[in-house]
């Protein structure tokens, strides 16, 4: 795949669990990824952090992967989650993950002990030298303990062939700009930090790696229409509409907060799996509200329209 095909909303599915024995409910993941291509989502990158990688053993991960390539069926591309400890585990499920069909794995280095600049310049290396299809490297220190700078990024995509994009999620937008600057703007970047998307198209951003479609998928493509389009006016007042809703997302946990989305929106993909918790009844409650405001229908409005208790 060319790396400069790989632009515009990369959508996140949630891994759904069934409410029965909390084991993977592969019927459910196949409809929410329909539902995100058929959205009209650019991309679909199922095993990120969004969909609990962290909380599956090596049989789900598998069966995840699988499914989730099947389910988008070629319709657009798919960038599977990659977050091993090993580097051996990384390359393993890379090359499953290729097998499967996907087009893109991206990485996130996990650390427990700390990772030096030439660690983790090893660790992509051997994952990169045993695949065929490009490498996209995921920065998210919050959730990785790992760090990479823009200069440590930019030196993987020049000096290994098919480490070819970056996911950056650190929430710094400086980080972009330089990423931009260091390439002379030739490295395709992707924003992984939901308040900075407006911000990141700006910086020269492909895409918007971003959950968000589980819930709202009409307001995020239409900002990426807005700001292809060139048409910035429209583009801040529809990122400004959504921003409540990003913000809360992200502050609430994206598994525990874009399932409730989901389940107000219609699409019950059961809890989020332990130690994570659902969203709370004032929580929900909240995210109703702010999906309201922004313009989105939902259960509780079908509920209140009836005369009902939307707290019930």
């Amino acid at each position: 795949m060319d790396a400069t095909a790989l632009e515009g909303i990369i959508a996140y599915p949630v891994t759904p669990f069934s409410p029965a024995d909390g084991g993977l409910d592969l019927a459910r993941l196949a409809e929410l990824i329909d539902r995100l291509v058929r959205s009209g989502c650019h991309a679909v990158a199922p095993l990120g952090s969004t969909g609990e990688s962290a909380y599956l053993d090596d049989r789900e991960w598998y069966a995840a992967a699988e499914a989730s390539v099947s389910a988008v069926a070629g319709r657009v591309p798919t960038v599977v989650g990659i977050a091993d400890l090993t580097t051996h585990s990384a390359v393993r499920r890379a090359r499953f993950a290729e097998q499967a069909g996907a087009d893109v794995v991206m990485v996130l280095p996990l650390s427990y002990w700390k990772l030096d600049e030439r660690e983790i310049t090893r660790h992509y290396t051997e994952i990169a030298d045993a695949i065929g299809i490009p490498l996209m490297i995921y920065n998210n220190p919050a959730t990785a303990g790992v760090d990479l700078s823009p200069e440590l990024m930019h030196r993987l995509v020049e000096r290994v062939e098919n480490i070819t994009m970056v996911k950056e999620s650190s929430g710094d937008i400086q980080r972009m700009h330089r990423l931009t600057q260091l390439s002379d703007g030739a490295l395709p970047f992707y924003n992984g930090s939901n308040p900075l998307a407006l911000e990141a198209f700006a910086a020269g951003a492909a895409g918007w790696c971003t959950a968000a479609p589980c819930v709202i998928p009409d307001l995020t493509l239409e900002l990426y229409r807005a700001v292809r389009a060139g048409d910035l006016d429209a583009a801040r007042q529809v990122f400004y509409r959504q921003l409540p809703v990003l913000r809360f997302l992200l502050d609430g946990g994206l598994p525990t907060t874009v399932k409730a989305g989901l389940a107000l929106r219609g699409l019950d993909v059961g809890e989020p799996r332990r130690p994570l918790l659902p969203l709370d009844e004032a929580g929900t409650a909240r995210l109703a509200a702010l999906l309201a405001t922004a313009g989105v229908s939902t259960a509780y409005d079908l509920v209140r329209d009836s005369g009902g208790d939307v707290t019930a």
